[in-house]
């Protein structure tokens, strides 16, 4: 039974939490301070944590660093903060998802199951990825399509092979700028945007109906299967 540490000052919310994660089979610890949460995550070693950024002794995106310095783990950030600077900050930072509240819990459920598929994916070390009928094997650089192959540039490639392996989770213009192009290249959100288009022409039934490369406005990309 997986163990998730949920890290918020709202009662209300962590009942809520509780009820619904109990309900799905796993575990729960509790925590209403920065200071008592980062003190359960190294004793407890949760298998995901939910993270509030309102806590009353220390700013959430500080947390969020401080337990980054050693926590591998998946980190979802639940917050009231719903601005793009707010939750990019919180993604590059190191938070593999993030739900504003008020937030549904079946979308919250959601977001948790893909977090721990991409730590299934992390542990198999499996080089190939299978999404419906979207095939990538990573060794041979080989993308299928209905068991057609498709044929992708290498920059193509590297960027779905970037988005697959984090299925499920936000990633940040500037995070997959600096993944596929270096540093220099953080800011030229344009450029991104031209090779997502080439590549959905590619995998997509409709391009400008995704159903693999979802779209976060202002923020980024999310690979859904």
């Amino acid at each position: 039974m997986n163990n998730i540490l949920i890290i918020d000052d709202e009662a209300p919310i962590r009942r809520l939490l509780e009820i619904t994660l109990n309900a799905n089979g796993y575990k729960i610890s509790e925590a209403v301070t920065a200071k008592d949460g980062c003190s359960l995550a190294a004793s407890v070693n949760p298998a995901l944590i939910i993270l509030d950024l309102g806590l009353p002794d220390m700013d959430g995106i500080d947390v969020l660093r401080k337990l980054r310095e050693w926590y591998t783990q998946p980190i979802i950030i639940l917050s009231v903060r719903n601005t793009e600077e707010d939750i990019v900050k919180a993604l590059d930072s190191g938070a593999n998802d993030y739900l504003t509240k008020p937030f549904r819990t079946g979308e919250l459920l959601a977001r948790i199951r893909a977090c721990f598929r991409q730590v299934d994916h992390n542990l198999n070390q499996n080089p190939v990825y299978t999404f419906g009928i979207l095939t990538i094997d990573m060794d041979k650089h080989l993308v299928l399509l209905n068991n057609e192959i498709i044929k992708l540039t290498n920059t193509e490639f590297s960027l779905l092979a970037l988005l697959a392996r984090n299925e499920g989770r936000v990633l940040t213009h500037t995070y997959i700028l600096k993944e596929l192009w270096g540093v220099g290249y953080q800011e030229q959100s344009q450029y991104l945007r031209v090779f997502v288009a080439q590549l959905r022409k590619k995998i997509e039934k409709d391009p400008s109906k995704p159903e693999y490369i979802i779209t976060e406005s202002g923020i980024g990309y999310r690979f859904s299967k």
